[in-house]
């Protein structure tokens, strides 16, 4: 049994692994600045605070035998819109921990630290940061290296990851499973570009799993490597009638990526319980039965929940739906 403080633990990964985590011995703390929520209602010790705030964050360090470092700035588009702000959250911080936490810690990674790369790649492959997002992370990896920690590079999640959370809608599976239901149709630009995909509650218990392990260093951790292309394929079979339109110009996303999960499954048999389908239909049924009563706004994305935030700052502001 262990202490174990997850930071950013409100949101969208933090909520899977929380109601993972209490189905466990350990004792658990959430830290989170409720960027996204306006309440945090779970029956887990909570505090609210900012990572940034080192006063704050100290005696729930002192606390923990176990940290799992969730809070981040995610996403290519949500980083860029705020490098500066970016790479403070995502790797200054995690430096600041190195230094003042000597316990375990589980730090949530990405798979976009490949780029566009070909093959299918391990963790010894090479690194081809295309974003602020990447780079953040990546150079946060290398801050952990000598330390008791076991960093996650996390493929394309997709899924609901809890009952009180947001759902985001600005993951691949989720937003053109949120399109096929509202529009009747989707549009997939170029579709070759491979991405690999992953349950966010497959990602919670590969964390839960690990907690008190002695595994150390970097692992890949993905389901399946899926082109954009049979994503809409697998769309319309849940959706009958699903107009999917093509078109041959690329999206603005350059990164095109296939990566292995052999080191994970090797290491602590890793096995990823849900399929893509798995989540379409989870969403599809929240959406059919009206539990999710405005999908389009911009909370449940971070790139335009933040843009959001800026524009208000400055004056402005967006409402238009952008599902």
């Amino acid at each position: 049994m262990a202490n174990v403080l997850v930071t950013g633990g409100a949101g969208y990964v933090g909520g899977a692994l929380t109601d993972r985590l209490m189905e466990t011995s350990h004792n658990v703390r959430v830290y989170d600045s409720l960027l996204y929520e306006e309440s945090y209602r779970k029956p887990v010790p909570f505090v609210l605070g900012n990572i940034g705030d080192e006063e704050c964050l100290q005696p729930h360090l002192q606390w923990a035998d176990v940290v799992v470092w969730l809070a981040a700035v995610v996403g290519d588009g949500a980083c860029a819109l705020n490098p500066d702000l970016a790479m403070e959250t995502n790797q200054t911080s995690v430096q600041a921990l190195v230094r003042r936490f000597h316990g375990r810690i589980i730090f949530a990674s990405t798979c976009s630290v490949y780029g566009a790369s070909e093959g299918v790649l391990d963790e010894d492959s090479p690194v081809n940061p295309l974003s602020v997002y990447a780079e953040s992370k990546l150079k946060a990896e290398r801050y952990l290296k000598s330390q008791n920690a076991i960093s996650f590079r996390l493929g394309t999640l997709f899924g609901v990851g809890d009952i009180f959370s947001r759902i985001r809608m600005d993951l691949v599976v989720n937003i053109l499973t949120a399109r096929a239901f509202k529009r009747g149709q989707i549009k997939v630009f170029g579709g070759g570009q491979y991405r690999p995909l992953l349950h966010v509650k497959d990602v919670a218990e590969a964390i839960a799993q690990n907690i008190e392990t002695p595994h150390t260093g970097v692992f890949n951790l993905h389901a399946v490597n899926m082109r954009i292309a049979d994503l809409a394929e697998h769309l319309g079979t849940h959706f009958p009638g699903l107009e999917i339109e093509r078109t041959p110009v690329k999206f603005q996303d350059d990164r095109n990526y296939r990566v292995s999960s052999e080191k994970a499954i090797a290491t602590f048999t890793f096995k990823p319980q849900y399929t893509v389908d798995d989540g379409i239909e989870e969403l599809k049924t929240l959406l059919i039965e009206g539990r999710v009563k405005k999908i389009g706004i911009n909370r449940h994305s971070n790139y335009h929940f933040l843009k959001e935030s800026l524009e208000q700052n400055a004056g402005h502001s967006e409402t238009e739906s952008w599902i």
